[in-house]
């Protein structure tokens, strides 16, 4: 039995019972051995510019990639936009996201997520 808003308690019972509702969401890993509905977390450490194509081969196979830049931004700040530069373009190719999280870290997302800000 449902009740009016702002009726002083008035049964009304001609308002039909809200239901639920909800998307069923089912990820699975095409490229690893893991169970549906699990999402691939990778931490990863970006020491030169050849990582790159590692940590992007990672996105490219599904997975969410926390990656550590302190390493290659004490060591060359160039070396690191210009790394930066390749990992957002391969990113951005494959519909995936990419953001800043403190001053050391960055978060890759593949196709299927994405960072809200």
């Amino acid at each position: 039995m449902a009740f009016r808003l702002f009726s002083r308690g008035e049964k009304y019972d001609d308002i039909p019972e809200l239901e639920e509702e909800y998307v069923e969401v089912n990820v699975m890993d095409s490229q690893q051995n893991t169970k549906p509905g699990k999402i691939g977390i990778k931490i990863e450490s970006l020491r030169d510019f050849a990582d790159t194509d590692r940590i992007l081969r990672h996105v490219r196979e599904g997975h969410i990639v926390f990656l550590k830049i302190k390493e290659l931004k004490d060591k060359d700040m160039g070396e690191l936009k210009r790394a930066v530069d390749k990992i957002k373009k391969g990113v951005s190719a494959n519909n995936g996201d990419i953001a800043g999280v403190e001053q050391n870290w960055l978060v890759l997302t593949p196709h299927y997520a994405a960072v809200h800000r």
